[in-house]
């Protein structure tokens, strides 16, 4: 049984994604840049517009770039120093982190560094922790530093396939950090996920694409590394779906 309140954060992307989330019943938001990378830091632009807007807390991902969790000193530098210009911002909630070392666990040392940068604000591991050799020593590293929560999947795909190890994470944790679920959590499988697991809370990305309204489109350049298609949708959490799944969230209790 968790010993910390049940609540439900949703991942989104800009200040669009935060409205929605907070209008379809949303306890807290994880605010990102380019989900297509599985989130980026947002630009400082973006965190003083959802400070303006929000009704709820939002916890901001630090993030340099997509790819492994294995940070230069200088990526280190810049997840520093994002964190301290959020710190001194005032009133954002938390930040979201991931440091590993090349052996496949937590880089303590770093970890801790951000930990202290960060404080007051809360510290969440994002699913670097999922790419941990061991998740049980990952758990206690992240105890260890002072971490408040920790993303996972249970080390698969999705929580489904990961139940066992979402289940025994939580035994594990014994209060001491917030295990949050996520991977591919939906209106049909989120009920069954918390009962089977017990976790403390649950995280999820409820996105629909539409079209780009440009009337015009050049053809012959595209802007980025995907089909010049892709370059005309646009990407969207789904308010509907995110009021669903909550709702079948609080009924799996």
């Amino acid at each position: 049984m968790s010993q910390h309140p049940f609540k439900i954060e949703i991942c989104v992307e800009g200040i669009d994604g935060l409205v929605a989330a907070q209008t379809a019943g949303a306890d807290r938001v994880e605010l990102c840049a380019s989900l297509l990378e599985g989130g980026l830091t947002p630009s400082l632009g973006v965190v003083r517009e959802a400070l303006r807007v929000a009704t709820i807390p939002f916890h901001v991902i630090i993030r340099p770039r997509g790819g492994d969790f294995l940070y230069s000193e200088l990526e280190f530098q810049t997840m520093l120093e994002d964190i301290k210009a959020l710190r001194d911002l005032g009133n954002v909630a938390g930040v979201v982190i991931g440091c590993l070392t090349a052996d496949g666990r937590i880089d303590e040392a770093r970890t801790t560094a951000l930990v202290e940068a960060a404080r007051p604000m809360s510290v969440t591991c994002h699913r670097a922790f999922d790419m941990t050799a061991d998740y049980r020593e990952a758990i206690e590293a992240l105890v260890r530093c002072g971490v408040d929560r920790v993303l996972t999947s249970g080390q698969r795909d999705t929580a489904i396939e990961g139940l066992d190890i979402l289940k025994d994470t939580q035994t594990l944790a014994n209060g001491r950090i917030v295990i949050m679920a996520c991977g591919a959590l939906d209106a049909g499988n989120i009920g069954q996920v918390r009962q089977a697991t017990g976790v403390d809370e649950m995280h999820f990305a409820a996105l629909h694409t539409i079209k780009s309204g440009m009337a015009f489109r050049n053809p012959h350049v595209g802007m980025g590394g995907t089909a010049i298609e892709r370059e005309y949708e646009i990407t969207l959490t789904d308010v509907d779906a995110v009021r669903a799944t909550i709702a079948a969230a609080r009924a799996g209790a």
